[in-house]
């Protein structure tokens, strides 16, 4: 259990006299991990006025507060409003529903890698990581393909895990549920229908198309981009694709698609009060030194990364499980259809958003 009084007011033993009050993590949209290395080390807990929240920065702390029952989704971190319907999602995506959820990872991923096989340079943001997890949705639940681009708006602008505030998505599957429970196939909607209301399935398949936005999206963006800077890594796991869920963890863990995750205090917890904001700082913890040896290096073969982007305990199943298949497949299809990718040369643009990180563009040689 979190302890964060203690992590307020006693300072780690062997460091040196606080330097003064940080700055805001306001100031720190381009580059963050210098006012984190502050954070961890001088003010593991500290309430950021402009932020509006408490921050907690070292691993085992943000790692306990995520796990922590007095500490719940904030609105707008993200997070579902009805974990109901991330719990029924995780039970249902098992067996026959697993199988399809795969096997439509795996077909987008290669389609997408086809057409970037006849050119000679891609941005693999833009025309394959933002496009996957959509395309993996709709060929799992079996949705038509010409409503592709539709659902694909409703993923990137935060249709959110519950279907809440997007009743024509009930609109929209209403007629194909129904189609569904009259004729099953082998989709993933036709398993969600199998006794459950058109109203608990709209809230799965929104949960399913939460997991399909953005931050799939850009956590994969940020996996490809890693073992592209890092050649000879990619090269071992194309010899040795089995390693490749390790690859994915460490990228996680050094470069979250995700560095904020908001919680809201119910109770009070140390020094925090009740009604409180707490800014659990994803990018800070997966870069402790206290709990990662050379924490700043990507090293795809890292014995335990320890991620925390998809969070340490409620409702991050279904996320966590997409976006690992996503990665694992993307990769896959990329390395079999472009045996010469490699990074283009070119000016690299800097993120301008501290919450969701993410290289924008993604230049590559395909040949």
């Amino acid at each position: 259990m979190l302890c964060l009084t203690d992590v307020l007011v006693t300072p780690t033993p062997g460091t040196p006299a606080r330097p003064p009050r940080p700055p805001s993590l306001r100031t720190a949209v381009r580059d963050p991990y210098p006012l984190y290395r502050t954070l961890r080390t001088h003010y593991p807990l500290v309430y950021d006025e402009p932020f509006g929240a408490w921050l907690v920065s070292r691993y085992d702390d943000v790692r306990a507060a995520l796990a922590d029952p007095r500490l719940v989704p904030a609105p707008g971190d993200g997070i579902p409003a009805a974990p109901e319907a991330d719990q029924l999602l995780d039970r249902a995506l098992r067996g026959p529903a697993l199988a399809a959820l795969t096997a439509a990872v795996e077909r987008g991923a290669h389609v997408l890698a086809r057409r970037l096989a006849a050119r000679e340079e891609a941005d693999l943001v833009a025309e394959f990581c933002d496009w996957l997890p959509t395309a993996t949705a709709v060929a799992a639940l079996g949705l038509p393909y010409e409503e592709t681009a539709r659902v694909h708006r409703w993923c990137r602008t935060g249709l959110g895990h519950s279907g809440g505030g997007r009743p024509e998505l009930g609109s929209f599957l209403r007629p194909l549920t129904a189609r569904r429970r009259a004729h099953p196939g082998g989709d993933l909607l036709s398993v969600l229908c199998a006794a459950r209301t058109d109203e608990t399935v709209t809230k799965l398949v929104g949960t399913l198309l939460g997991a399909a936005g953005e931050t799939t999206a850009r956590g994969l963006a940020s996996f490809l981009a890693n073992l592209l800077d890092h050649p000879r890594q990619l090269e071992v796991l194309r010899a040795r694709p089995g390693l490749t869920a390790g690859a994915w963890a460490e990228s996680l863990r050094r470069d979250p698609p995700l560095h904020v995750v908001l919680r809201r205090a119910v109770s009070p917890v140390g020094a925090i009060p009740a009604g409180a904001t707490v800014a659990c700082l994803i990018g800070a913890a997966g870069r402790d030194p206290d709990r990662f040896t050379d924490p700043d290096r990507y090293d795809a073969f890292r014995p335990d990364p320890g991620p925390l982007a998809h969070g340490t305990g409620r409702h991050t199943s279904s996320d966590a499980l997409l976006a690992r298949l996503t990665a694992e497949h993307g990769l896959r299809a990329l390395l079999a259809a472009l045996p010469g990718l490699r990074r283009a040369e070119g000016a690299r643009t800097a993120p301008e958003d501290l919450v969701r990180r993410s290289p924008k563009i993604l230049r590559v040689h395909t040949r």
